[in-house]
């Protein structure tokens, strides 16, 4: 099975929603600004992916944070903050029953990543 995970109200989410509605793909949601996300969870990310990768440079999140905050230098720092703040993730993260990683919503990555 397919975890979605991101913040339901986001714009990219929806999206990635729609799309995945619209081509039959089963997916279970998980809202992380609500649930929040494990810290061993955002480990295994940064591990198989980066914690850069993960961290949303681009969102009003990381716009608030203070210019220390946003000193972001290593991956213990990264998972720190988000843990504290969930929606600096980069939405969606996708998770496949076999436990591939994708993040961001790019429809021709979907297309060729879910089936």
């Amino acid at each position: 099975m397919n975890t979605l995970y991101g913040i339901k109200n986001c714009d990219t989410m929806k999206k990635a929603l729609a799309w995945c509605a619209g081509n039959g793909i089963e997916y279970t949601f998980y809202d992380y600004k609500k649930q929040g996300v494990p810290r061993e969870r955002l480990v295994a990310w940064c591990r198989a992916i980066g914690w850069k990768t993960l961290v949303n440079t681009a969102g009003s999140t990381y716009r608030k944070l203070t210019p220390e905050q946003q000193e972001i230098t290593t991956q213990s720092k990264a998972i720190a903050l988000m843990v504290e703040y969930p929606s600096l993730i980069k939405r969606p993260v996708v998770e496949t029953g076999s436990g591939q990683l994708l993040v961001g919503f790019d429809p021709n990555l979907f297309s060729s990543f879910l089936r």
